[in-house]
């Protein structure tokens, strides 16, 4: 009888758990039955610290995980992340994805970002069947890749301040130090003079202001004299202008109307006076001929034609 009691509670008890388990299953089964989406993500860069169920959030909000990660098939140059997030994830058109570190962990996750409002939904399939979410270097990875060039010039720089701090250039720069100090010393023991110096540059500035006043108030008399007295000056030369034209003008006429005078002058009346002139000049000489012989030989001279001289012959020798 006991025996048979103790199977009884053995059944139950089983049967208890079998019915958890069911229980359990079911309950397990109704939170997978959530509505997920899948996208794509193709990384050029290292992917390390994602791996499969690694989590996936939204502007640090949890949304999804990854469900897969390989290397892009016939492009082995691209790392293939697969996603699956909440279907009320907004991922839109202009959400970028990228890898962000965890602390200090070395594990890392997918952060999305970029929602903008009004855009449309990311639903055009990919290659490989679902939406694709563009990859943007960030965090870790974009440090990772700048490494190489940040160490190479690194490198350039070390080379350059190797090359910098060099014997020669030591040197240099110990001479450039002695003759700043040896500058420093002469400026000082000048100090005096240089002091001097710039109390007359002082007063030399405070003396061109002055000099400026005085030029300036000199341009002013001068603007006010010359409105002033210059320009009824230059009114009456003006007006000494106008009447020496309007004098030109007059001769200009008078020498107009009497140019036919002067050309009948020229051709008629000069003529005749140079005859009158020839034959004043020719009675001139019939005068002084009459006074001559009147002077020498009185009336008689004048009247009749002069005797010749006897000749009386002489003895032949």
């Amino acid at each position: 009888m006991e025996t048979r009691s103790n199977q009884v509670l053995v059944g139950s008890v089983v049967l208890a758990l079998l019915a958890g388990l069911l229980f359990f299953a079911v309950w397990i089964t109704g939170l997978n039955t959530e509505k997920r989406r899948c996208f794509d993500i193709y990384f050029s860069q290292g992917v390390g610290g994602l791996n499969r169920g690694t989590n996936v959030s939204f502007s640090g909000v949890p949304v999804g995980q990854i469900t897969k990660i390989s290397l892009l098939p016939n492009r082995p140059e691209f790392v293939w992340v697969r996603i699956e997030v909440d279907q009320q994830t907004p991922v839109l058109q202009g959400t970028t994805a990228q890898i962000k570190g965890v602390g200090f962990t070395g594990v890392s996750e997918i952060q999305l970002d970029g929602a903008i409002k009004g855009a449309r939904p990311l639903t055009t399939p990919g290659p490989q069947g679902c939406p694709v979410i563009p990859a943007s270097a960030g965090g870790l990875g974009a440090l990772l890749n700048s490494a190489p060039e940040l160490l190479d010039r690194i490198q350039r720089l070390t080379e350059r301040l190797t090359e910098l701090l060099s014997d020669k250039n030591q040197n240099a720069i110990s001479d450039i130090l002695e003759n700043v100090d040896t500058t420093t010393r002469v400026l000082a023991q000048r100090a005096p003079d240089l002091a001097d110096a710039i109390g007359d540059a002082r007063i030399a500035a405070r003396q061109a202001g002055v000099a400026a006043e005085r030029v300036g108030v000199l341009a002013d008399s001068t603007t006010r004299l010359v409105n002033e007295e210059g320009r009824p000056a230059a009114e009456d030369l003006r007006r000494s202008i106008a009447s020496i034209q309007q004098t030109t003008a007059n001769i200009d006429t008078l020498v107009a109307d009497a140019r036919p005078g002067v050309q009948n002058l020229t051709k008629t009346t000069l003529p005749e006076v140079n005859r009158l002139v020839r034959d004043l000049r020719e009675l001139t000489g019939n005068l002084e001929g009459f006074s001559q012989r009147l002077d020498q030989g009185g009336v008689t001279g004048v009247l009749g034609s002069p005797k010749l001289p006897d000749h009386k012959p002489g003895k032949s020798r």
